[in-house]
């Protein structure tokens, strides 16, 4: 009985894990210029403010998260960028399911068409989207990173959470940023929650240490979690600080 318990639970780990770390959300209406890039037959929309700059940033947030909700704030943070605030496949309008190596293709491929219109491109990551903006970081030439509660891997994440499980043979999105550090010249900074539940402070401390201690740049942002740093005025003027 034990035995088939645990088979049970293995398969349906399996066969649901995407379930476990995307949570799409729903097009929301708004006012901003929306650019529709074309990528192996699915349609990634992506958000543009201040169209025009000669700097840009890239924006990869997190798993729930409905992007177009920081346009007001990033505008205000940084007029003097282009954004690009990325709808992962399945959010906001984009099409197809997401998964790490489609992610990381959409990534790639809206660097790729932007890349000449600017003369700076600088990357913020937010919990998920951290996986994704090192990944770029270690592809494309990239001016400076923030990663916002970042992890080292989901899968260090997952086998912590399922220790009598082979995680590693099961999880088919690991997400391993702590392997890709050494691959990234720009200067980083990482922002970290105080009482953040959702990322644990060991999984964010053992990517910070895969830096060297001179292109790393720590800070804390007191009294709040995972979910809601961003409503400190802080989190905007260390963003803006450093971008």
């Amino acid at each position: 009985m034990l035995i088939s318990i645990y088979v049970l639970v293995g398969i349906m780990l399996f066969v649901f894990q995407r379930n476990f770390i995307y949570y799409p959300t729903t097009k929301i209406s708004h006012t901003f210029q929306v650019k529709s890039f074309s990528v192996d037959e699915e349609t990634v929309e992506v958000i543009i403010l201040n169209k025009g700059k000669n700097n840009a940033i890239m924006y990869f947030g997190g798993n729930g998260e409905s992007v177009v909700r920081n346009a007001p704030d990033f505008i205000k943070t940084f007029p003097n960028h282009t954004l690009y605030l990325v709808n992962y496949r399945g959010y906001g309008g984009s099409t197809g399911n997401p998964t790490e190596q489609a992610l990381y293709s959409d990534a790639q491929h809206i660097y790729d068409e932007i890349e000449n219109q600017h003369q700076k491109i600088s990357v913020i990551g937010r919990s998920l989207g951290t996986g994704i903006a090192t990944f770029l970081a270690s592809k494309r030439k990239i001016h400076k990173i923030a990663l916002v509660t970042p992890y080292d891997s989901i899968e260090h994440i997952a086998q912590d959470q399922y220790k009598i499980y082979p995680i590693s043979i099961l999880l088919q999105d690991k997400y391993n940023s702590f392997h890709r550090i050494k691959e990234i010249k720009s200067d980083a900074l990482i922002i970290l929650a105080e009482h953040d539940m959702v990322i644990p402070l060991k999984y964010s401390t053992r990517l910070i240490k895969a830096f060297p201690a001179s292109q790393v740049t720590v800070e804390t942002i007191k009294g709040v979690g995972h979910n809601n740093l961003s409503q400190k005025e802080k989190y905007y003027q260390l963003l803006k600080q450093f971008l």
